[in-house]
């Protein structure tokens, strides 16, 4: 099964004008996972982020399968029905040379050892192989996630204590 851009944004924009909070499509090798986030959210420098659009996360078996470029932005059902375009400001451009690190498990994502202490990262610092960059916890074991690359942090998907998925991106780094 293969989708194409089109399909993928009327299958987002049908999911958004119902009360479906998770979709999940499997066929052979293709997996597809589509959840609606509650909430809106920030990231660190305190930028909203447009929480109405639905996450898209394959699963691991699904890496192979070819992907929309990453600086085609998805518009969402409204700005689609008043035929506005998403402004650029609104998304940062994924940059095809940033790595990305990916959650090697399920668990609890923490940017800090403890709630009192400073976070491991924050975008715009510079980071170097073997560093802690974060905590997942697992099973109530703490597992420290460290950097197989270094470079600059451009960007955190993930909020502090938010619940992650085996493979989703936790960070994009700017290699050196």
């Amino acid at each position: 099964m293969q989708l194409d851009l089109k399909e993928i944004r009327e299958l987002l924009a049908a999911i958004d004008r119902t009360d479906i909070s998770e979709l999940t499509l499997k066929s052979g090798d293709f997996e597809l996972t589509v959840r609606k986030a509650t909430g809106a959210a920030s990231d660190s420098s305190g930028t909203a982020i447009a929480s109405r659009l639905p996450s898209v996360s394959p699963a691991p078996a699904s890496q192979n399968l070819p992907i929309p470029s990453p600086d085609v932005s998805i518009p969402t059902p409204e700005q689609t029905a008043r035929g506005q375009a998403q402004s650029p400001a609104c998304v940062l451009p994924l940059e095809k040379k940033w790595v990305d690190i990916i959650s090697p498990m399920v668990g609890t994502f923490y940017r800090a050892p403890a709630p009192d202490e400073p976070p491991f990262v924050s975008v715009g610092e510079r980071i170097t192989v073997g560093q802690t960059v974060c905590i997942i916890e697992a099973m109530k074991l703490m597992n420290e996630i460290e950097s197989e690359v270094s470079g600059q942090v451009m960007e955190i998907t993930v909020q502090n204590g938010q619940p992650v998925e085996y493979g989703q991106v936790l960070m994009r780094i700017n290699p050196d």
